[in-house]
């Protein structure tokens, strides 16, 4: 555990940042800051000190130069289990940083609204800021990072509950959520200096992000054999100056050309299994999930997918994220899929596919999510129109779930929920996953209402021969009622995680209680249409 006994505030967005350094400062942290934000923490009665009182430097050029100072990098960056560190601090005069809360400047925002100048843009770039960040999670071992304010509640309850300190394991988290948040901000900044027009550098989610006028140009990739139905005639398109991934970055090794429909489930897989880090395998049948497994290999997770839904695998999509090998191919022995794909094959594995399923259609792409970038956009026809979105690449925040139940989850329910939660992400709403930590066990989706999906994703489940006892569930949108939640905790899920906000919350967390299981609320919901 680290004690916060000094914190450094640094927060172009300051919602809720007053509350968290009047949280600090009640458990006896001392508060640096600069600029506006100190200016802000005064007026609120809080004692601030300066950053150039600690440097002995004024802010410098219009404020371009706050706190980049060996006096603060030091103070962050030196190794607390290193004694050599400590001694060079306190002979320079330099006091250990154990917290810095950094919200950057609004680049992304910026740059999202129409017509903006380079010059604000240029001013929009923080230097100081992901210094910081990049310091403290560097040194996570004994500094935390806080870069986002929606942080703040969860870190001030820990330190509250363990008298100023935080675990090694907040840190850890904090520290990836930091490396994540720079990442996405420099990908914003060199996708504005590629192309300051182009409609990815501007997807912050804001009603001025999007242009009055939407030109695209886009370059035919292929000709597909018909669309949807035989009578329809379609083809495959790259938007122009988009990034090359997903299906635009597809290889064929093996088959006959792909259909209309192939390709809509084929970028339905590929979106779930670009949600696992570890060796997964994903079966989609009509743009919906009906398996997913992990495992240590490919193989024994593809065993596991098979078995969420033996029936529906045949003439379904099937993906793993690793060099596909011989144990893969014969995992589908036997069985029918229209669409087969991995990031690399193993010659041997490809040569027994083009000897055994002449009729598969055999695939090699990227499967690498952060190359899908943080401005990646969704096109949809409706009639009369196109709509787009900023793709749906949300993670699962840990710092925003909240227990609302009396029993918590344990480690393996919380396991079992992450994997759940992703699976979730990709069926159609109304959607409701059952799931062990490795396995997909039941799915309830596209459902005009979420206690039929409940029903279904049990019934399935059984159906298949498949355990239900133990298993967790997960639901992309909150319970409007506590029926569907009854569903699945009499068919023996313990442990339930949901977005929250209904109404009927209070009815949802007293059943969840009644029955004894783990409700947690994630504050995200992941509607698919």
């Amino acid at each position: 555990m680290t004690r916060i006994r000094r914190a450094l505030l640094s927060a172009h967005d300051k919602s809720g940042l007053v509350e968290f350094a009047r949280g600090l400062a009640a458990l006896g942290a001392e508060i640096l800051s600069t600029g506006g934000t100190a200016k802000l923490l005064r007026e609120s009665g809080l004692a601030v000190r300066d950053v150039s009182e600690v440097t002995g430097f004024p802010e410098l050029l219009d404020g371009r130069v706050k706190t980049l100072h060996p006096t603060i990098h030091g103070g962050i960056l030196a190794r607390r289990d290193l004694p050599e560190h400590m001694a060079a601090l306190e002979r320079h005069g330099i006091a250990p940083i154990d917290l810095v809360a950094v919200a950057l400047y609004p680049f992304e925002r910026t740059v999202a609204r129409p017509g903006v100048a380079r010059t604000e843009a240029i001013e929009q770039i923080d230097v100081g800021g992901p210094a910081l960040i990049r310091a403290a999670a560097k040194n996570a071992a004994s500094v935390a990072v806080v870069t986002d304010p929606a942080q703040y509640p969860a870190v001030l309850a820990e330190l509250r509950s363990s008298g100023g300190s935080l675990s090694a394991a907040t840190r850890e988290r904090l520290a990836h959520d930091a490396f994540r948040r720079t990442a996405q901000y420099d990908a914003a900044i060199a996708a504005y200096l590629r192309d300051p027009d182009a409609l990815p550098a501007r997807a912050a989610a804001e009603p001025d992000a999007w242009p009055l006028r939407l030109a695209l140009e886009a370059d035919r990739v292929q000709e597909l054999r018909y669309g949807e139905n035989p009578h329809q005639s379609a083809a495959l398109y790259r938007v122009r100056g988009g990034p090359a991934v997903g299906l635009s970055a597809l290889k064929q090794l093996h088959g006959p050309d792909p259909s209309y429909n192939n390709l809509l489930d084929f970028s339905a897989a590929l979106g779930l299994l670009l949600e696992f880090d570890e060796p997964a395998a994903v079966v989609v049948k009509h743009a919906s999930p009906c398996g997913a497994g992990l495992g240590s290999t490919v193989g024994d997770a593809l065993r596991r997918a098979k078995a969420s839904d033996p029936v529906s695998i045949y003439g379904g999509v099937v993906g793993v994220n690793r060099l596909l090998d011989l144990d893969v191919v014969k995992e589908l022995g036997g069985i029918f899929v229209e669409v087969l794909f991995a990031p690399a094959w193993e010659p041997a594995a490809l040569d027994e596919v083009r000897r055994t399923k002449k009729k598969v259609r055999a695939f090699e792409l990227p499967c690498d999510r952060a190359a899908l970038g943080p401005g990646l956009v969704e096109y949809r026809t409706v009639l009369g129109g196109l709509l787009a979105q900023s793709a749906d690449l949300a993670d699962l925040d840990e710092a925003r779930l909240a227990v609302v139940s009396r029993r918590p989850p344990t480690a393996a329910e919380r396991q079992a929920l992450r994997f759940a939660w992703r699976v979730v992400k990709h069926a159609k709403s109304n959607a409701i996953v059952l799931a062990t930590p490795d396995q997909l066990i039941g799915v309830g989706a596209g459902q005009t209402n979420r206690l039929d999906s409940a029903r279904i994703a049990v019934m399935r489940a059984r159906e298949l021969g498949l355990e239900t006892a133990g298993t967790v569930c997960a639901s992309d949108a909150f319970f409007p009622f506590r029926d569907g939640l009854d569903v699945v905790a009499r068919a023996g899920a313990t442990a339930v995680i949901q977005p929250g906000g209904s109404v009927r919350d209070p009815e949802v967390i007293a059943a969840a209680d009644e029955h004894g299981i783990a409700l947690v609320t994630t504050g995200l919901r992941h509607f698919r249409h």
